[in-house]
């Protein structure tokens, strides 16, 4: 699969053919895809369109459910919470709209936990884990691409001497190797293979 427009949040499933992440769209899925527009709306009362995803606002007065509607509440008026908020008790507490979000120290604000560092994220072991806000994708690791083999996604070593993406220089030999390339200078030359005298 190679994708001549390439695919900026997404990844190459066929010839130009890009499989955009969640939140993106367009040919090679560099747009952010506006949530807030789609039918039917994700929230019920406010909507905010960020870069990938969206955020669900209630108005004053208002707690957030987790399904995006809003419940009238009279102590989360003053509470002022983020993404509104839920009582239990008697006690108000603010919430976070996903799991990859938790509340920050003044627990009315929501910060994004990053999965990749805490170990939360599981990544099959060819590929790398890369976080966004509230949630985080697997993609390949660099010198592999995706490719549909054999009834599957697989990531595939890149081939750095053959699609001529090396930097060796002009008087050395490339190399190929798992996930990367080598570079030898020719008979009658020294050097690093990146530069060969």
């Amino acid at each position: 699969a190679i994708c001549g427009h390439g695919c900026k949040y997404g990844e190459c499933m066929g010839p130009n053919k890009c499989k955009c992440f969640p939140g993106f769209t367009g040919k090679a899925c560099n747009q952010d895809l506006n949530e807030c527009g789609l039918k039917p709306r994700p929230c019920e009362h406010r909507c905010m369109n960020t870069h990938g995803s969206y955020k669900c606002y209630c108005l004053n007065g208002y707690m957030l459910m987790p399904d995006g509607t809003c419940a009238s509440s009279r102590t989360c008026a003053m509470v002022n919470c983020q993404y509104g908020c839920d009582e239990v008790k008697g006690e108000v507490q603010c919430l976070c709209p996903s799991g990859g979000l938790q509340l920050g120290p003044d627990g009315r604000t929501c910060i994004d936990i990053d999965e990749c560092s805490t170990g939360k994220a599981v990544c099959p072991y060819n590929r790398r884990c890369v976080n966004t806000f509230g949630s985080y994708y697997c993609k390949c690791q660099l010198g592999y691409e995706l490719k549909y083999i054999s009834g599957r996604y697989d990531c595939v070593d890149v081939n750095e001497c053959v699609t001529n993406t090396h930097r060796c220089s002009l008087h050395a030999e490339c190399l190929n190797t798992e996930g990367s390339f080598k570079c030898k200078c020719k008979q009658g030359y020294r050097g690093s293979g990146f530069d060969c005298a």
